[in-house]
C-alpha cells in the first residue's frame, strides 16, 4: 500500500503553529494527517509541530486524546509503535492565550531557536472566526509575522459579504494575499484535482466540454448524519452558507472554469473567479429548500433553518450558455455520497430507432464524478446485447476506481492541503476576490430564503420533492450506491 517516497517529496524543515492544536478539528484531521504524512517520509525529523492550548496539557495526555484517530494507520499494519513515538517528538505542546497573547513569548522562543530566511514558519488558525483578528495582531506585535511566514484559516469566513469582507481585511492588515491560504478541504481531494487532468489533458473530453454537447450538470452531496453537536452553529448558518458558499460554488468553478494558460495558483483562480462572476442571479424558481423531521426537536426550538438546498444555475458565458447546473446538498438523506454528472446531450440522429430496438435517448451518455466515498470516475455508455436476436441496446460502464487502479491508500484531502501550505503552494487554496464574489452571488439568495419556509423531509429520503428539474423534464440522478 506505501510507496516509498522521494526526495523530491520531502518537506522542507519547517515549523507549523497549529492555535487551537487541541481542539476537535486538530485531532480529527490535522494531525492523524500529519501522521501519514510522516509516515511516508515527507516530514523529516527536523520538522517541527507546535500544538496550542489555553488549558495545560502534557504530550503524554496528548498523545492519548490523538491515538484513537490515527488507529487506521496501525489497523493497516503501516505504522509502527517505535513511529508514532518518533512522530510525538517533532509535536511541542505550548500553553497560551490567542484571545489575550498570554504566553506567545514562549512560542517566540522556540522558534526563534531555528528561525532562518530559508525556514517557513505556517500558522494555522484551527479557531473560531472571532479570535482570527486578535490572533494576527498577536503574530505581528511578536514579531511572528515575517515575510516567509504563512497564515492558514478555516471557514467560516463571516456569514455574509459584510461580515467575511472584515474578516479578510484583519487578516490583509498583517498578512499579503500571497502568505494567506483558506482552505476549503473539498478541493484536497483526489478525484476534484483529478477533474482538471480529466478535462485539460484529454482531449476526448475538452473537446466535448461545452453546450454543443452537454445537456446538463448534477452536483449532489448527501450526508447520512444530522447536525448532532454542531445544532447551535448550523442554526445560524444553514445549507447554503455551510455548503453552497464554499464547497458546491468551488465544485461549479472546476467543472466550468476555462482552461488557464498554465497550470499556477494566481492562473487556475482568475478562471475559477470568472466563473462566479458569470453566476446569473437565481429567482425563486431556482431555489428549494428543506428541514429533515426531527430537526427542530434536536434543536429544541422552532426553526426555518434550511438543513437541504437545491439550485439552479445558469452560466453566462459563451461555453455555458444554456446548460443548467443543478446542486443540492442534505442532511439526514438517504445516503452519504458527493458525485457530480455530467449528462451528455443525444445524438442528433437516431439510426436505431427504427429497427424495433431500444432508443438511444434512454441511455443518455454520462460522465459520473465520485467525490466520495469510493473515489473514481465512470462513464456510461451505450453497447450492443451480446448474442443473436437483433440490435439490442444496452446500458455499460467504463469504471475507474482510483483505489483499485493505483493500488495505494488515497491520501485525505487534508494531508495533501497541508502539504501544499507547507510547500508554498497556493493553487488549491480559494482568493479573496473568490470568497468575496462567491458571498455576493449569495447573499442575495440568503435574503430571498428568509421569507420560504423550507418543506419536510422524511429522514432516510433523498430530501423534499421539488420540481427544479422537472420544470425542465429532467430527473435527480441519485448517487449510485453499487460503485467499486
Amino acid at each position: 500500500m506505501s510507496v516509498t517516497p522521494s526526495s523530491a517529496s520531502k518537506l522542507p524543515a519547517s515549523d507549523y503553529v497549529i492555535f487551537g492544536g487541541t481542539g476537535d478539528l486538530s485531532f480529527r484531521k490535522i494531525f492523524p494527517a500529519f501522521f501519514w504524512r510522516y509516515l511516508d517520509g515527507q516530514l523529516t525529523d527536523d520538522f517541527r509541530l507546535f500544538a496550542t492550548s489555553r488549558r495545560a496539557f502534557n504530550i503524554r495526555d496528548f498523545a492519548e486524546a490523538l491515538r484513537p484517530f490515527c488507529e487506521d494507520a496501525f489497523a493497516s499494519g503501516y505504522a509502527t509503535e517505535e513511529r508514532w513515538q518518533a512522530f510525538l517528538k517533532i509535536i511541542q505542546i505550548v500553553i497560551m492565550d490567542v484571545a489575550n497573547g498570554d504566553g506567545v513569548s514562549s512560542l517566540v522562543t522556540q522558534i526563534r531557536e531555528k528561525a532562518s530566511i530559508d525556514r517557513p514558519t505556517i500558522f494555522y488558525l484551527a479557531i473560531a472566526p472571532s479570535l482570527f483578528g486578535s490572533a494576527v495582531q498577536m503574530l505581528k506585535n511578536a514579531g511572528l509575522a515575517s515575510p516567509q511566514a504563512r497564515l492558514v484559516v478555516e471557514k467560516p469566513l463571516g456569514n455574509d459579504s459584510a461580515s467575511s469582507r472584515t474578516i479578510n481585511e484583519k487578516l490583509a492588515a498583517v498578512f499579503n494575499e500571497s502568505q494567506i491560504y483558506r482552505i476549503d478541504h473539498y478541493l484536497g481531494k483526489e478525484t476534484v484535482q483529478n477533474l482538471m487532468v480529466l478535462r485539460f489533458a484529454n482531449v476526448i473530453f475538452e473537446s466535448l466540454w461545452s453546450n454543443q454537447h452537454i445537456d446538463h450538470v448534477q452536483i449532489t452531496v448527501a450526508e447520512t448524519i444530522g447536525v448532532g453537536k454542531r445544532a447551535d452553529y448550523y442554526d445560524r448558518f444553514g445549507a447554503t452558507r455551510d455548503m453552497v458558499q464554499n464547497h458546491l460554488l468551488q465544485l461549479v468553478c472546476l467543472v466550468a472554469m476555462e482552461p488557464p494558460t498554465y497550470f499556477a495558483a494566481d492562473q487556475v483562480r482568475d478562471e475559477k473567479l470568472r466563473v462566479l462572476r458569470a453566476l446569473r442571479p437565481l429567482s425563486l424558481d431556482d431555489l428549494a429548500l428543506g428541514q429533515y423531521a426531527g430537526y427542530r426537536e434536536e434543536l429544541g426550538e422552532a426553526s426555518n433553518t434550511e438543513t437541504y438546498v437545491a439550485m439552479r444555475l445558469s452560466i453566462d458565458n459563451w461555453r455555458w450558455a444554456g446548460v443548467p447546473f443543478y446542486i443540492r446538498t442534505g442532511k439526514k438523506l438517504e445516503q452519504q455520497a458527493s458525485e457530480i454528472i455530467i449528462t451528455f446531450k443525444n445524438l442528433a440522429h437516431d439510426i436505431f430507432a427504427k429497427s424495433g430496438g431500444d432508443k438511444l435517448s434512454d441511455y443518455p451518455n454520462r460522465l459520473v464524478i465520485r467525490l466520495q466515498p469510493s473515489e473514481g470516475l465512470r462513464l456510461h455508455m451505450t453497447s450492443k446485447q451480446p448474442g443473436p436476436g437483433g440490435m439490442r441496446l444496452s446500458p455499460s460502464d467504463l469504471n475507474l476506481s482510483f483505489e483499485e487502479t493505483f493500488e495505494e491508500r488515497l491520501p485525505d484531502a487534508y494531508e495533501r492541503l497541508l502539504m501544499d501550505t507547507a510547500r508554498g503552494n497556493q493553487t488549491l487554496f480559494m482568493r479573496g476576490d473568490e470568497v468575496m464574489a462567491a458571498w455576493s452571488f449569495i447573499d442575495p439568495i440568503l435574503a430571498m430564503s428568509a421569507n420560504i419556509a423550507p418543506a419536510r423531509y422524511v429522514t432516510g429520503s433523498m430530501g423534499p420533492d421539488d420540481t427544479l428539474l422537472e420544470m425542465d423534464g429532467r430527473q435527480w440522478i441519485d448517487p449510485d450506491q453499487d460503485w467499486r
